[in-house]
């Protein structure tokens, strides 16, 4: 089944824990033109870069991404994606996705396969996840952990361990990690937008809490492939480097 979506990428500039990170260079390439590029494979009806950020647009440009520059004031990427949602006037049932400007290896078949989970679903979102690898994952709170229902739909999200296991703490083979890539349809992000901030997303800092909070539905699908690198912080962007020098130095 084909299914027709748009990936639209809010490019923020001045990120907490690495500021400037977008524009950062893989082996000479931005992050945020890799992220494009990966984009570009999952054949989209449309690309837009949405950014606060002179620099961002300018860089967007360079390599023929067609961007837009949004207001200064939002606090999170579903904004900026509702301003431009606003802004295309986009029909009430467009898909959209929403691919994290800093995720310089995303596959384009997971781009692809949560455009269909939403296509397929009764849901007012979808994202993926992936089955924790090692401890340490476990303990870093920069990877969100997602507990599932029975329909694979979202109980939770959190920075921290869940569901812990009681009886066999070494035991991770029930724990995943969330990936940061959601579809939704444009009537409903533009609602999601003028929601207040709850007051789980306050404390966790996972604005996806406030879909949860407020009574609606995450589909979220065992993704078809594993996720690769996404890049928060320093040492994250040595791990790229790393990557790549791994998988494609010659």
């Amino acid at each position: 089944m084909n299914v027709d979506f748009h990936v639209i990428i809010p490019a923020r500039y001045q990120s907490s824990r690495l500021p400037g990170k977008l524009l950062m260079e893989l082996d000479g390439v931005t992050i945020l033109e890799r992220v494009y590029l990966q984009a570009k494979k999952s054949n989209p009806k449309s690309i837009i870069i949405a950014t606060d950020s002179e620099e961002i647009m300018a860089q967007a440009a360079s390599f023929g991404a067609r961007v837009i520059l949004t207001s200064i004031d939002h606090q999170s990427g579903t904004d900026r994606i509702a301003e431009v949602i606003s802004l295309e006037n986009y029909a009430k049932d467009e898909i959209i996705v929403n691919v994290q400007g800093d995720e310089p290896f995303i596959a384009p078949e997971l781009i692809s396969q949560v455009a269909l989970s939403i296509a397929r679903s009764d849901t007012q979102m979808a994202t993926l996840c992936w089955p924790i690898e090692n401890h340490d994952m476990c303990s870093n709170p920069n990877i969100v952990k997602v507990v599932r229902d029975k329909d694979d739909n979202a109980l939770y999200f959190s920075r921290s361990v869940i569901p812990f296991n009681r009886d066999e703490k070494e035991n991770i083979d029930h724990i995943f990690r969330h990936i940061g890539l959601y579809a939704y349809k444009a009537s409903f992000l533009k609602n999601l937008v003028t929601l207040p901030v709850c007051r789980l997303e306050a404390i966790e800092a996972l604005e996806q809490l406030r879909v949860l909070w407020n009574g609606y539905k995450i589909k979220v699908d065992l993704a078809c492939v594993p996720p690769l690198q996404d890049i928060n912080t320093a040492d994250d962007l040595e791990k790229a480097k790393l990557h790549l020098e791994k998988n494609f130095s010659h």
